[in-house]
């Protein structure tokens, strides 16, 4: 009676719903995978495990009502908060979730009094072939990551903590066979106030199996390689890892046996194929949103004359040049460099036509660039951060190993890191002196139109941390 219970799921989708230009991932695709499961199995869950929004055109100028249209259409059972769905700030994300079919989850943010209060349960229970399995989400620490105006009166509660009581209840007063951990923490380390996904297993006694994401990590249990999906727990069990990378370009697959409680993964591909349905139930939705996406394609407003590839110290160093820049040449007074996180950042640049998709899909979140008055001191602490998470985009010319704590320095960089996002602390000590106008794609965009066509090239390629 007992049989398995098939879990599809994903995370870090970003708004892809469209393959990429090497025809992986789509939402087409996916809902062709989850329907042939469906088809073949009769207990499927399927479940996001957060920030499906922020990172192509439809979030940008559709706000998350197409993804959330597409994930009604998807049937998801059960969704979770990332961080990214904060970006539009609480009462816009409650209005869009208010139009969810899914049940939403949160098993440690403390909601009262905000827009999300009561929209959310902290944990599920889910019953198959006589078996109970209970679903708790666990979240980041929203300090330092997520802009503190769109989290005002949210609470963050211990992830550890809130986890193991709540698997402790659920086995113990509501008698549930399996527990399942859906998260949003990262599999590997990213910010001492919030664990990740291995020190969860590894402190945890009663979950059996831990859905991920923000981290964007491939977990391939077939890869001899990849990172381990089996860890041992504080009761010397072993826990399930599971994660699909980012994207869409794979589909989870957890296979549960309800009799045994023992399970095993796998990663399905999301690939585009020549068969793929060409009358989708999903196109008519997708239709309407996409004209306005295939317009700013189309609009051309410069030319570049290399590959400046996703993540590329190239492409950072060029970022934070323009940013440089751009400040010099809208203010009175010297400023001395510009920094710019990697993680704002979203895609590369492919050599020839630049259109405005591009740069707005490169940079996609509203942020504007700031002018700083910040002593050198402080200065220091940030770019320790920055050197700590592998170096982000520094204007050229500016040895940080030189700077003089004594002195105050003017800095250019965007309002996100100046309020101390992405852990940015010690920009929170600075005085603003002026803020451009435009968001920062805008000021891009115009500085690439400013060059008449003038092909860019750029080749100050070395890392400058």
């Amino acid at each position: 009676m007992a049989g398995e219970l098939v879990i599809l799921h994903t995370n870090d989708t970003h708004s892809a719903i469209d393959p990429d230009d090497k025809g992986r991932g789509g939402v087409v695709r996916r809902m062709e995978i989850i329907d042939s499961v469906r088809e073949a199995r009769p207990d499927v869950l399927l479940i996001d495990a957060g920030d499906a929004v922020q990172g192509t055109l439809y979030y940008t100028l559709y706000g998350g009502e197409v993804e959330r249209r597409l994930m009604n259409a998807l049937g998801y059972d059960i969704m979770i908060l990332g961080n990214h769905e904060f970006d539009n700030g609480m009462e816009r994300l409650a209005d869009r979730l208010r139009l969810s079919d899914a049940e939403l989850l949160a098993s440690n943010y403390d909601m009262r009094g905000t827009p999300l209060d009561s929209l959310f349960k902290p944990y599920t229970i889910k019953e198959y072939g006589g078996k109970k399995v209970g679903i708790i989400a666990l979240n980041l620490n929203p300090e330092g990551m997520i802009a503190s105006h769109h989290t005002e009166g949210l609470r963050y509660l211990d992830a550890i903590k809130a986890a193991n009581s709540l698997a402790w209840y659920l086995r113990n007063v509501e008698h549930a066979d399996a527990v399942i951990a859906v998260t949003h923490i990262g599999y590997d380390k990213s910010a001492d106030n919030t664990p990740s996904d291995q020190e969860l297993a590894a402190a945890s006694e009663g979950i059996d199996i831990i859905i991920g994401g923000h981290s964007h990590t491939v977990i391939d249990p077939e890869s001899p390689d990849g990172p381990p999906f089996r860890l041992p727990n504080a009761a010397g069990d072993t826990v399930l890892l599971a994660q699909t990378g980012s994207r869409g370009r794979y589909l989870g697959e957890v296979i549960l046996d309800l009799e045994t409680m023992k399970a095993r993964s796998r990663l399905l591909p999301v690939v585009t194929r020549h068969n793929t349905r060409a009358d989708s139930p999903l196109d008519s939705i997708i239709a309407p949103y996409r004209k306005g996406i295939d317009a700013l394609k189309k609009t051309r407003i410069g030319t570049l004359a290399q590959d400046m590839p996703a993540g590329s110290d190239l492409l950072l160093n060029w970022v934070a040049d323009e940013i440089l820049a751009a400040a010099r040449g809208s203010v009175h007074c010297d400023v001395d460099l510009a920094i710019v996180n990697k993680g704002g950042i979203r895609r590369g640049l492919p050599k020839g036509a630049i259109t405005k998709e591009e740069i707005m899909t490169m940079l996609p979140f509203d942020n504007h660039i700031v002018l700083l008055e910040i002593k050198g001191n402080d200065l220091i602490d940030a770019f320790k951060v920055m050197e700590g998470r592998g170096g982000d985009g520094v204007s050229g010319d500016f040895d940080w190993r030189r700077i003089d704590p004594d002195r105050t320095y003017i800095l250019a960089t965007i309002d996100y890191l100046a309020n101390g996002g992405d852990y940015m602390e010690p920009l929170t000590h600075g005085n603003e002196l002026y803020r451009l106008h435009g968001k920062l794609d805008e000021v891009i965009m115009k500085r690439i139109e400013s060059r008449g066509g003038k092909a860019i090239k750029y080749d100050k390629s070395a890392p400058r941390m």
